[in-house]
């Protein structure tokens, strides 16, 4: 099974300040709870595709956490984003096979508030550019929910695309390429990218889901801005509904770039 969209990584100061701005804006926002590290909580926004969104708050700094320091340099924001594996260890094995420099899976996990113990297991490669796999060890509907929670009163359905600013495309298409078992040869194009002229390149994540790795050409404008403060990363991404919205308020979505779009 192709690898897909997991969840997208949205860091916030407040997640009671977050919950009810992304209730505002018409999402179904429920608790996630307490990481096992202690250091991080959660509320998510779950999708009929499967997909959610993280909005994660630190508790207190964490030295040497990627995630930490870009947030504690640059504040509110996209911090990552993940896919699913079918079958993370043999995932990763073939990810290793065709050249990606990918860690073995480490062990992870949060407490819900209602007392349930979620375990997993997730897959990093030292850059950023490219996703981290999270595979369940307890049943994915422990984690991911489903239900009534799957349904927003704004028409959100699924993630139809997320943008990742990248230094050099022709690199991170070569890992990302690795990591799914696809998209190696896929054209690179002249594009405008979030009000930057970028080279860039698309590729899917499943039947639905596309990721454009965009690389700035100079830099002015809001890739090249967010690559120079975040980092490599996600900065971006757009929703699927019947009817679209356009682009959602940053002040409401905590800096994340995030649209509504018709299909």
């Amino acid at each position: 099974m192709p690898l897909t969209l997991d969840h997208l990584v949205i860091a916030v100061a407040d997640l009671d300040a977050a919950f009810a701005d992304y209730s505002a804006l018409g999402f179904t926002v429920i608790r996630g709870g307490e990481h096992q590290n202690g250091i991080t909580h959660n509320v998510l926004v779950v999708l009929a595709d499967g997909a959610y969104l993280e909005l994660i708050a630190f508790k207190t700094p964490e030295p040497g956490n990627r995630w930490s320091e870009v947030y504690h340099r640059a504040g509110e924001g996209f911090l990552d984003h993940a896919l699913l594996p079918s079958d993370i260890d043999a995932d990763v094995k073939a990810a290793q096979a065709r050249g990606l420099d990918i860690a073995d899976p480490v062990p992870g996990g949060r407490f819900r508030p209602d007392g349930a113990r979620l375990d997993w297991k997730t897959a990093r490669a030292p850059g950023s550019d490219v996703p981290f796999l999270c595979g369940d060890v307890t049943p994915r509907a422990l984690r991911v929910q489903e239900g009534d929670v799957r349904r927003h009163d704004n028409g959100v359905t699924a993630v139809a695309s997320v943008t990742v600013a990248v230094r050099d495309v022709e690199a991170s298409r070569a890992r990302y390429a690795a990591l799914l078992g696809t998209g190696a040869d896929a054209p690179i194009v002249e594009a405008e990218i979030s009000g930057s002229p970028a080279r860039a390149v698309t590729l899917p994540l499943g039947p639905a889901t596309t990721v454009t790795l965009a690389s700035p050409k100079g830099s002015d404008g809001a890739l090249a801005e967010a690559l120079a403060a975040r980092g490599e990363g996600p900065v971006a991404a757009a929703f699927r509904a019947a009817t679209g919205a356009g682009d959602l308020d940053l002040r409401l979505t905590h800096g994340a770039r995030l649209a509504i779009v018709a299909g």
